[in-house]
């Protein structure tokens, strides 16, 4: 019988609910699950390092036998030939996501027709949340509980602390 592995790909900058939500579901429909952080010099401003990401990443999955994490730079589809993927995991969240999500899918196939994408919507409580909008929250103080895990609420407390304070200038004579 053929093995499954999927790629679900992101930025993970913070990781939150919701993609743990689409991890943990993801990883009853395939055999395999790579957690893939894209690596897009074009986006620039990461809250977080690529290391600090994955390691937060490896502890929220660490527990699930058939999930990995991993780092990728370039096309897509390139990484899943080379880790021998049939499927790309995608998760909508709106229609505004279908739209952008739909026309990647296309492109994809043309690319590399054996691989899949599949759409999975995250559960209700997700529907609305997304990495900006828990990176902004973060920045002005909001609640961050039902939103993060707890150990990613402790790295964004911290990394916002650190930036408060290289952001306060030092008076010069």
């Amino acid at each position: 019988m053929k093995q499954i592995a999927a790629i679900y790909p992101g930025s993970f900058d913070p990781v939150t609910n919701g993609h743990l939500d689409l991890i943990y579901r993801g990883c009853k429909l395939f055999d395999h699950l790579i957690v893939a952080i894209a690596q897009n010099p074009d986006k620039g401003g990461s809250l977080f390092s690529l290391g600090e990401r994955m390691e937060m990443l490896r502890a929220m999955t660490a527990e699930i036998d058939n999930v990995t994490v991993d780092a990728f730079e370039g096309l897509l589809m390139n990484y899943c030939i080379e880790k021998h993927a049939n499927a790309v995991l995608r998760g909508i969240r709106a229609v505004s996501d279908y739209e952008f999500e739909l026309q990647m899918a296309l492109m994809n196939r043309k690319m590399e027709p054996s691989v899949e994408t599949v759409f999975m919507m995250p559960a209700e409580k997700y529907s609305y949340l997304s990495s900006s909008i828990v990176r902004e929250i973060a920045v002005f103080g909001g609640p961050l509980n039902g939103l993060v895990p707890e150990l990613v609420e402790e790295h964004l407390r911290r990394r916002v602390a650190e930036k408060r304070a290289a952001a306060v200038e030092i008076p010069t004579k």
